[in-house]
C-alpha cells in the first residue's frame, strides 16, 4: 500500500513538472470561440537588426538569429546583393528614409503593436510610423501586382492559428537592417498561435522564387505588454528629420517637391 501511494505521488510530481502543452492550457476566447489575440504584444529579440546569428557592433546588440536552419537560402546573384546592401544599409534601408516597414518585418522592430480582433477583420496596428494592416477574414484577394508595402493580406482559422497570407507586395523593404530583401514576388505566410493568455508563438513563411531556392520560415514569441495603462503611442520619424523641415509649404501653388 505504502508502495502503490509513493508511486502515485512521483507521477503526480512528475506531471507537475512536464511543460504544458499549448492545447492544455486555457488561453482567452471570443464569443464565436476563437483564440482571443486582441491586446497590446511586441518581440524581444534583435532580428530587427539581423535575422540570422549576429555578432555585437557599434549600436548592435549580439542576436541569435530567428530562421529556421540558421541561413537564407539565397541564390548565388541574391548573396551577393545582400552583401551589396550590408555595405550601403544606412543609405539604402528604407528605414533610414521613414518609408513603411513591411512584412514580417514590422512584427519584429523595437516598436509595440496591437491586435483589434472580430470575426470578419483583424487589425493589426503598428507604432512605427502608424503603419497599419486590415487582415479580412471574409474577403479574397484583391490582385497581383498591387506593388504595396505592406502587402494584402487575408486571414483564416486553422484549429486555433490564425494564418495569414499576404501578397502584392513591392521590392523596396527588407526583412531587417542587415540587408536580407526580397523581390516583388514576394508572399508571406504568418501564423499566430496563442501559447498561453501573455504569449503568442508567431511564424512567417517566405517565399519568393525570384530570390531564394526555397521557401523558409522563422519564428519567434510574441509577448502581450501588461504594463499599468499600456497603449499604443505615437513614433512618426519623420518628425525627428530635418527633411521635414526643408520641405516647401503644402500651401505655396509654386513649390516643387524635393526628391
Amino acid at each position: 500500500m505504502k508502495r502503490d501511494i509513493a508511486a502515485l505521488v512521483m507521477a503526480a510530481a512528475v506531471v507537475l513538472l512536464l511543460p504544458l502543452s499549448a492545447g492544455s492550457q486555457t488561453i482567452p476566447r471570443t464569443p464565436d470561440g476563437k483564440p482571443d489575440m486582441s491586446g497590446i504584444w511586441q518581440a524581444l529579440n534583435t532580428a530587427a537588426w539581423d535575422i540570422e546569428n549576429h555578432s555585437a557592433a557599434t549600436g548592435v546588440p549580439a542576436g541569435q538569429g530567428v530562421v529556421e536552419g540558421g541561413e537564407l537560402p539565397y541564390q548565388p546573384w541574391a548573396l551577393e546583393k545582400k552583401q551589396e546592401n550590408y555595405a550601403n544599409r544606412m543609405t539604402l534601408d528604407t528605414e533610414a528614409a521613414c518609408e513603411l516597414p513591411g512584412v514580417p518585418r514590422a512584427t519584429y522592430m523595437p516598436f509595440p503593436f496591437q491586435i483589434v480582433q472580430t470575426r470578419e477583420l483583424v487589425q493589426l496596428l503598428y507604432e512605427y510610423a502608424h503603419t497599419l494592416r486590415h487582415v479580412y477574414m471574409d474577403k479574397p484577394h484583391i490582385g497581383d501586382g498591387l506593388g504595396w508595402w505592406m502587402g494584402d493580406s487575408r486571414g483564416h482559422w486553422e484549429g486555433d492559428t490564425l494564418v495569414v497570407d499576404a501578397r502584392s507586395f513591392n521590392d523596396r523593404t527588407w526583412f531587417d537592417r542587415a540587408g536580407n530583401f526580397h523581390s516583388d514576388a514576394l508572399r508571406v505566410v504568418e501564423r499566430y498561435s496563442l501559447i498561453d493568455a501573455d504569449h503568442i508563438n508567431y511564424e512567417a513563411t517566405i517565399e519568393d522564387p525570384n530570390v531564394f531556392t526555397r521557401p523558409w520560415t522563422m519564428s519567434m514569441p510574441l509577448y502581450r505588454r501588461i504594463d499599468r495603462n499600456v497603449q499604443i503611442l505615437e513614433y512618426e520619424c519623420y518628425t525627428f528629420d530635418d527633411y521635414v523641415d526643408r520641405r516647401p509649404s503644402l500651401h505655396d501653388a509654386d513649390a516643387t517637391p524635393l526628391p
